[in-house]
């Protein structure tokens, strides 16, 4: 007996809309049909692949891990079909439209990519971007990518390049990090710090560790932009990644770290599939170059 098992792209929407409205009876409406033919097509799908996909209670329906994988390569699939009948009728036209997915974390949404989707839109009217805040704590940006939410990411990277299995990316750019207090403080270091979650990664946090004028965290805020209005407000001190210090508020003086400070690694990650697309390219290229301006202007 053949081992090949086919899922029709029904089946697949099917999978992603009982994950994302946690049960059959709440996928039902958005697939236009009854919660007992979205269970009878589950469980087909199930004996399909020969495993649970969903754990069923009154709770609902919770993707098993199995679940989890099958739903994440489910939105893959039904997006490169996506890309296919686009890039399709787009080929006689030599133009590039519809949609593309871009999951970015705080200070890359707000400082990075408003000049890059500009020329994207100048060079590609026809691409739809639309832009996710992602926090870039456990799966960040690369989850999103990674579960088939977003067709690309920028990430931030520990080491080299750090990307995670089944993706591709590079870095795009290396930023330093700053102190930042509040103007004309005769002993900033002798503030609190102030710090988010989001901040640092590991190789950050033990250059951090050896430095006896920084003081352990005494304040956490939801994000950069609240470090920076505690900070304007005379309330701390804080060590930020370029990025963040980009729209430094009033009040606020940045002092550099010297050569020996610590970097962050900032790029881009996507799916092997989606990295051939040309949508995706034309973002990469973007992408790169603004790297490559803001490289020569330091």
């Amino acid at each position: 007996m053949s081992s090949a098992v086919d899922l029709a792209p029904q089946e697949l929407r099917i999978l992603v809309a009982v994950a994302e409205a946690g049960g059959f009876s709440a996928a039902a409406p958005r697939l236009g049909t009854t919660q007992s033919a979205v269970s009878h097509a589950v469980r087909g799908i199930e004996r399909k692949l020969g495993v649970v996909l969903f754990e069923r209670g009154r709770f609902g329906a919770r993707p098993t891990p199995a679940g989890e994988r099958a739903v994440a390569h489910a939105r893959r699939v039904l997006r490169m079909l996506q890309v296919l009948v686009r890039e399709a009728r787009d080929a006689p036209r030599a133009e590039i439209t519809g949609p593309l997915r871009i999951a970015a974390f705080r200070s890359a949404a707000l400082y990075l990519l408003p000049a890059v989707l500009e020329r994207l839109s100048a060079r590609h009217p026809g691409i739809e971007a639309t832009v996710t805040v992602v926090r870039e704590i456990g799966p960040g940006t690369a989850g999103e990518v990674a579960e088939g939410r977003a067709d690309l990411g920028i990430a931030t990277f520990a080491g080299r390049t750090e990307i995670a299995p089944g993706l591709v990316g590079d870095v795009l750019l290396e930023e330093p990090y700053a102190l930042v207090h509040p103007a004309g403080h005769p002993e900033p270091w002798s503030l609190p710090l102030v710090d988010w979650w989001e901040n640092c990664s590991s190789s950050t946090r033990a250059w951090w560790a050896a430095q006896d004028w920084i003081p352990a965290a005494t304040v956490r805020a939801e994000d950069d932009g609240a470090v920076l209005s505690m900070v304007g407000s005379g309330l701390g001190m804080a060590i930020m990644p370029a990025l963040s210090l980009t729209a430094a508020p009033p009040g606020t003086q940045i002092t550099d770290l010297g050569p020996e400070g610590p970097t962050r690694r900032v790029g881009y990650v996507t799916t092997p599939e989606l990295a051939a697309t040309e949508a995706v390219r034309a973002l990469v290229r973007e992408l790169r170059s603004s790297a490559k301006s803001q490289a020569s202007a330091v």
